[in-house]
């Protein structure tokens, strides 16, 4: 047998019905019929088909026993057409010949599982929530975006998954919608929000992969945003056009609050009352709101922090107490732990890189106000902590074989381990 001959075997065996992995889809591209379909590397998302695949440059075909899992050198993305709402995900990793080690994100760099291991020839099977949404309001209106936003994963009209880590397979896909879950919203500004780049992070977006697939993680936090302007850009219309009864609603703002001035404008004054105002709206929509205060600036003084938020966190502290609102004081844990870390070691949870440590990067990165994933996923894992005392009931949905969290004692950074996304950009976000 020739080379040639060879070749076209094998692409015939590649790309056969029976050589390639499962696709389910309920309902289809843009709430057509349910989708069944299977993926192959050809199968190239675009507008017309609804779903498909991006982002690595060669997605390789394996044909084990008679089947099919793809993989990548680098990570890769589906993306499938649906309508706002939460999706149910079950995805099935490895099954190569070779062990994978598989990361997926959600949207816009959100964590749903890390690391997931699978010996050769054998597979793991996961399941989790991803909520997706579009600006568009009930009323005919329309969320006002900022110009950052534009093209970012999470205001679009699809589901997007991101399939990384040190060796990504994928070897099956069903996606269906879910109806009976808790969603958490998230309301804040750029150190919660999605950030859609490396090597940025809001600890909203690490927080999903502590909740088991009974809780889907709804991030509408934007960067640069108080809560009036939160509020005044129609973003919180959009969350209670969506709660249901039971849902939650964290908010966390403080960091562009103090910025604004004129009359009435302050902690005790506009703050204050935004704060009661955003609670008792979730309350009537039946959902359950909870404060978290904003966590410290990396601003030291000697081995001791000290705060640049003013009166903002006493203010939402006051407020809660009002108004009978869950609080988890993230502004006393966060100085806990970056004093734990010290001057030198908190930089890493901070977006302080050297030049040239990224592509086309010429100056340093010295950001002391956001975050890397190290730094986003310790705010996310005191976050969670809390809520086994301060919000018990949800808690009973973290889900299994995560240790209880010390403040005082936080990981070190030389432990953490996170693949990055592919996304990246040197570019600062909105609020510092």
């Amino acid at each position: 047998m020739n080379q040639l001959t060879r070749w076209a075997g094998l692409w015939g065996l590649i790309s056969s019905p029976l050589m390639a992995i499962p696709l389910q889809v309920t309902p289809g591209p843009a709430g057509t019929e349910d989708l069944t379909a299977r993926l192959t590397p050809d199968s190239a998302y675009s507008a017309a088909r609804g779903y498909g695949l991006t982002g690595a440059a060669s997605i390789e075909a394996s044909p084990i026993d008679g089947r099919m899992v793809l993989t990548s050198a680098e990570p890769f993305f589906f993306h499938v057409d649906l309508p706002e709402g939460t999706y149910r995900v079950h995805a099935v990793l490895g099954g190569d010949a070779e062990a994978s080690d598989t990361t997926v994100r959600a949207e816009s760099r959100r964590l749903m599982v890390r690391d997931v291991v699978a010996g050769p020839g054998q597979t793991a099977e996961v399941d989790f929530l991803v909520n997706i949404r579009t600006p568009a309001l009930p009323d005919g209106g329309r969320v006002s975006l900022k110009p950052r936003e534009t093209g970012v994963l999470h205001w679009d009209h699809r589901l997007t998954l991101e399939f990384g880590g040190t060796r990504p397979v994928l070897a099956g896909l069903t996606i269906t919608p879910e109806t009976e879950a808790i969603t958490v919203y998230l309301a804040g500004d750029s150190t919660v929000t999605d950030q859609p780049t490396e090597p940025w992070c809001g600890w909203g977006q690490m927080l999903p992969v502590y909740f088991g697939s009974g809780v889907a993680v709804a991030n509408h936090a934007e960067s640069g945003l108080s809560i009036r302007s939160f509020v005044a850009q129609r973003r919180l219309d959009k969350i209670l056009s969506t709660l249901r009864p039971g849902d939650y609603v964290w908010v966390q703002f403080a960091h562009n609050d103090q910025k604004e001035r004129g009359e009435g404008i302050g902690p005790f004054a506009s703050y204050a009352e935004a704060l009661a105002n955003l609670a008792q709206q979730v309350r009537a929509g039946g959902g359950h709101p909870v404060f978290i205060t904003s966590m410290y600036r990396r601003r030291f003084s000697g081995t001791e922090m000290f705060d640049t938020l003013d009166d903002y966190p006493v203010a939402m502290r006051q407020v809660a107490a009002r108004e009978n609102v869950p609080l988890i004081d993230l502004h006393a844990g966060s100085r806990v732990m970056f004093e734990a870390l010290g001057p030198e070691d908190s930089k890493r949870a901070f977006v302080h890189f050297p030049a040239h440590t990224f592509p086309n990067q010429e100056s340093a990165l010295r950001d002391d106000t956001h975050f890397t994933t190290y730094g986003g996923d310790l705010l996310a894992r005191y976050v969670v902590e809390e809520l086994r005392r301060k919000v018990p009931e949800l808690a009973r949905h973290i889900s299994d074989g995560w240790p209880d969290f010390d403040p005082t004692s936080p990981p070190p950074p030389d432990d953490w381990t996170l693949r990055p996304s592919a996304a990246l950009s040197l570019e600062l976000p909105d609020g510092r």
